[in-house]
């Protein structure tokens, strides 16, 4: 294949990839509002931040059972001479193994779960779903590696949302207090259905498949840097919500959990480009091709880098507005949530990179995360103890950590994109100066709804989100896009055919 033909091919994969992922972002969108009402409304902050703390948990528990193989299972498909049939479950019986191991500990210890309140009810029993998890992920990169995006999206953006939202409301009526563990263990065991069907039509049942100690240990120690950071970036996210678990009450977290979810929604895009952007990088480097590496980083990064700014604007301008949506109380998360927000957008390089480093140089990956992850906590705790010296109300000491992530995020995007740049001797940074007209652009119209007058504030989120939207893609598209940018949403060439700039 030339270089050309694989440039083409790669583009027409991530492409197709990013299609599928806008379509499962705006179902995941569709999917997770009603949860959040459902849990903001009905619950309240208390139950809901319990839930928070106690998700955190089993989620880091869940992804380190997988032992990296989120990401590292194209890897071992692409260098393994045995069926990819036995390979795979190879994975799924060491991911089952650490998940039954990962939930006896939390079963035994449940403290860890709910550090700042006492166990009840099925409190304690949360832990059991930890491998439906582990298995829904294994799967689903199993067939990301055959190019099977749709799967995740109706897993992750269909079938777990929804299903969590329709259990926490009907679950509600026979339990305030375990509502929302018993609808997160049904939305686990739904996502893993959702997974494994696909999974099993594409590989099969493993006929004659043993599996093999010793390259399964193999497999788990050339993956531990993978595991660590697959750690290390999901500790990012979520070590803000245990750090507030430890300084504030379960109300605080519920706020703050609630801004977090709803910031999460653009956070996922990047997480869903995951599974056909590692195929891509991984047949690249087969083919020793490193520009072709640093323009897929940089295409990926801009896509996301546009989708999350405008996401950004559209959240944190009528924050008041959508953090009402969720509850009255939840109001006090709005200064949370725009830095949250704007998190996500300057986080979406230094992501994107990793998904590059991970497979380039794992290790020093490794450390750059784990420092910045030290220092995000650290800035945390040293935010909050000064806000509170200064004798701001409690909301504004629960944004400390928001800000800390801001921080430590925009600055390891700097650092890890100035790394793979020198390793790959290309450009890799998705910035594009039209981002910032729009941005502005956006700014100035959503400043504009959010300065009427009380009685037109129904019109800050019904009018103003639209227009803000409508404003930033009009710039965006008019000044920021690029032919390879348009074939996102159209018609890519084939093989063989005009190769589109990148």
């Amino acid at each position: 294949m030339t270089s050309a033909a694989g440039d083409i091919d790669d583009l027409n994969a991530l492409a197709k990839g990013g299609r599928t992922n806008i379509i499962g972002f705006l179902l995941r969108l569709a999917a997770r509002l009603p949860f959040l009402f459902i849990a903001g409304r009905v619950y309240g902050p208390e139950t809901v931040g319990r839930f928070a703390i106690a998700v955190v948990v089993v989620e880091l528990a869940a992804l380190l059972a997988t032992l990296g193989l989120k990401r590292g299972l194209a890897q071992a498909l692409s260098d393994t001479d045995r069926p990819h049939v036995h390979v795979v479950w190879d994975a799924m019986a060491v991911a089952f193994v650490v998940s039954l191991v990962a939930s006896a500990i939390l079963i035994i210890f449940p403290e860890a779960m709910y550090p700042n309140s006492p166990i009840t009810g099925m409190d304690r029993w949360l832990p059991c779903i930890i491998f439906a998890t582990a298995w829904s992920d294994v799967s689903l990169a199993a067939l990301a590696y055959r190019r099977n995006v749709k799967a995740t999206v109706t897993a992750r953006a269909i079938v777990e949302p929804w299903t969590i939202s329709a259990a926490a409301w009907a679950l509600s009526y026979y339990s305030l207090r375990d509502g929302l563990v018993l609808s997160y263990i049904l939305s686990m065991a739904a996502a893993l259905i959702a997974s494994l069907i696909p999974f099993v039509r594409s590989y099969g049942i493993p006929y004659g498949w043993k599996p093999r100690v010793r390259p399964l240990l193999a497999l788990a120690g050339r993956n531990i840097p993978l595991a660590g950071a697959d750690a290390v970036e999901w500790g990012t996210r979520n070590v803000d919500r245990f750090i507030l678990g430890v300084m504030f009450e379960p109300k605080i977290v519920g706020i703050y959990y609630m801004a977090q979810q709803v910031a999460s929604i653009p956070a996922k895009l990047k997480t869903s480009f995951d599974p056909i952007l590692g195929p891509v990088i991984t047949t690249a480097l087969a083919r020793d091709d490193r520009e072709a590496v640093a323009a897929q980083v940089k295409q990926v990064g801009f896509w996301i880098m546009a989708a999350q700014v405008g996401l950004a604007l559209m959240g944190s301008i009528p924050g008041e507005a959508v953090m009402g949506v969720v509850g009255p109380q939840f109001v006090a998360g709005t200064a949370a949530l725009a830095f949250l927000l704007s998190a996500e957008a300057a986080a979406s390089t230094g992501a994107v990179c990793e998904s590059a480093l991970v497979y380039i140089a794992r290790m020093k990956n490794l450390l750059i995360s784990l420092g910045m992850l030290c220092f995000q906590i650290a800035l945390s705790f040293t935010l909050i103890f000064a806000i509170r010296s200064g004798g701001w109300p409690v909301n504004y000491q629960a944004a400390g950590p928001a800000i800390a992530l801001l921080l430590s995020v925009g600055l390891t995007s700097v650092i890890k994109s100035k790394f793979l740049s020198r390793l790959l001797d290309a450009g890799v940074a998705g910035w594009r100066w039209p981002l910032l007209w729009a941005a502005l652009a956006a700014g100035l119209v959503g400043s504009a709804f959010t300065a009427l007058p009380k009685s037109y504030e129904w019109a800050e989120a019904a009018i103003g989100i639209p227009a803000i939207c409508g404003t930033y893609l009009f710039v965006l598209f008019k000044w920021a896009f690029r032919p390879a940018d348009r074939a996102l949403f159209g018609k890519i060439p084939k093989s063989g055919e005009t190769t589109l700039p990148v």
